[in-house]
């Protein structure tokens, strides 16, 4: 019988029994980490360098991008790692340090996606007040919030979690440290106050989804009333696509935290993590952002700018006498 004391690191759960598989599972794995780093990474760079996309969508949307890449790099470097070299070790730190962050991470933008859906909102059904309603100070208010919130729910799901006697084995039925995988290694009756917990941040999601879906049946009722059907048609592309991706969110986080232990099989946990904990980060910046034509105007300008720079060097440089350049 192991304790929390005597386990010095978890065993995750192994994503291939071939050595060809894993490697299959690497590359893949690698491929939508590289595609979620290369699509929140270009978003975060249009917004900060555009001067014309400094707006409170855009600055949330800035504020998303930094979280999916926090969101998707806490969870699936290790299992690349893993699966390369043929391992499922994590320690007993690096396990808290991953849940920490990946319910900071996700708890955040989940805060964020609400302040989002009513920022479309007054944009869409309160068009005359949004510059007071939105206001700089407002949106940082609100971000700082969505972030406080993240920060808030990881503290009290780690320490709850990490605070429980572990007595059956060390081996998690998971790619990386998700709460209900650590709770079967329970054996005390303490869990309950993480259950709790787990029911409260549930209480709260639901919430806020009803929040969400008040604010957008508002907006689709606006956009219904718009004379101009490109209006119509640009405002639901935009908006169906926001709910579909939000409405698996939810409904894969619900099923994962809050689904009975009599239908848990490892396969289909694994499956249902990956919907909430990989899909959205890789997804958010196409279905948000990169579909949109200022991101992309931006961008645009920021790839002839940089070419220019380069040209402009590599002229200087054919240019320059080599025995200047040598000195």
């Amino acid at each position: 019988m192991a304790n929390s004391s005597s386990i010095s690191e978890f065993l995750l759960l192994a994503l291939a029994d071939t050595r060809q598989l894993q490697l299959l599972h690497f590359w893949l794995l690698l491929g939508i980490y590289l595609a979620a780093l290369l699509g929140n990474g270009l978003i975060s760079t249009a917004v900060a360098c555009d001067h014309r996309l400094h707006t409170p969508m855009y600055f949330f949307l800035l504020n998303l991008a930094l979280l999916d890449l926090g969101c998707i790099s806490t969870t699936l470097p290790k299992a690349m790692a893993n699966a390369l070299w043929h391992t499922r070790h994590i320690s007993y730190a690096g396990c808290a340090a991953q849940l920490f962050f990946f319910a900071f991470f996700i708890s955040a933008e989940y805060s964020l996606l609400t302040i989002m859906s009513y920022d479309r909102y007054v944009a869409i059904c309160k068009p005359l007040h949004y510059g007071t309603l939105l206001g700089s100070r407002a949106c940082a208010t609100m971000a700082a919030a969505a972030w406080a919130t993240g920060l808030l729910c990881s503290l009290l799901h780690t320490a709850s979690v990490f605070s429980l006697p572990l007595c059956k084995g060390n081996a998690l039925e998971q790619f990386f440290c998700e709460i209900p995988q650590i709770l079967k290694l329970s054996c005390s009756n303490s869990y309950f106050t993480e259950i709790w917990l787990l029911v409260g941040s549930a209480w709260f999601t639901f919430a806020c989804f009803v929040f969400i879906l008040f604010s957008y049946v508002h907006v689709f009722r606006a956009v219904l009333r718009m004379p101009s059907e490109q209006g119509r048609h640009k405002a639901f592309s935009t908006c169906l696509p926001h709910l579909a991706v939000l409405s698996l969110l939810v409904s894969s986080a619900f099923f994962a935290y809050l689904k009975p232990p009599s239908i848990s099989s490892p396969s289909l946990d694994l499956m249902v993590s990956f919907l909430y904990s990989v899909v959205p980060p890789a997804v958010n910046p196409l279905i948000y952002s990169l579909r949109n034509q200022e991101i992309r105007g931006a961008l645009r300008e920021i790839l002839q700018y940089t070419l220019f720079l380069h040209q402009r060097y590599i002229h200087h440089t054919l240019k320059t006498p080599k025995s200047l350049r040598k000195a």
